[in-house]
């Protein structure tokens, strides 16, 4: 259940990569460019599912998320829909967290490409981490600022520290997480998001 605070603040915190933004089909005809075709495509980890080494996969997944392209990601899904819906009728603002890079180029992209797809007021924070950083202390954070808030996430680790935090966590369902038995809610999309959030206001 949201607190007083949480209702008047309308936060929901989210992951970008495989939640908001369709990271894996950029990252894939990114890679398609550079010579490497996808091998494996229910593997979450990189080496695997282009069948490299894993210190070749990191180089390449920094390189792209440090590149230009990193600015035209499209939508994951339905989200961009469901994500302008959620702000519009009940002025939901999102804060990112996102294991993006601590390059600050890289995250203007981050930022102008959200921007671009849902509006310039629809996230009010875009925290980028370094890639593939946990994000313990993020969640610790926010999870005292908005107790029980809404925390969506693809990589199940993330999810149960949202869970281990307090937080309302979703997992968004991808091949590489659909055996979950966790405690995070799975969800297929963001119309099922929607209406987990739509039912807290009925």
């Amino acid at each position: 259940m949201y607190t007083k605070r949480q209702r008047q603040d309308k936060i929901i915190l989210t992951d970008i990569d495989g939640v908001v933004l369709d990271w894996e089909f950029a990252f894939t005809q990114w890679m398609e460019t550079q010579g490497h075709d996808l091998q494996n495509k229910n593997s979450y980890y990189i080496d695997k599912a282009f069948d490299l080494s894993s210190g070749k996969a990191g180089r390449l997944v920094h390189t792209f998320n440090e590149s230009a392209a990193i600015g035209f990601l499209p939508p994951l899904r339905d989200a961009q829909y469901y994500i302008k819906k959620l702000h519009e009728k009940y002025q939901y603002r999102f804060i990112a967290i996102t294991s993006l890079s601590l390059n600050p180029y890289a995250k203007k992209l981050r930022v102008k490409n959200l921007n671009k797809l849902f509006g310039s007021n629809v996230f009010r924070e875009v925290i980028c981490l370094d890639c593939g950083a946990r994000k313990d202390r993020e969640l610790a954070k926010f999870a005292t600022e908005y107790p029980g808030a809404v925390w969506i996430e693809d990589k199940t680790l993330n999810a149960d520290l949202g869970i281990h935090f307090g937080l309302d966590a979703l997992l968004m369902s991808h091949g590489h997480n659909f055996r979950y038995n966790g405690k995070a809610k799975a969800v297929k999309n963001w119309e099922e998001v929607y209406h987990h959030i739509d039912r807290i206001h009925q």
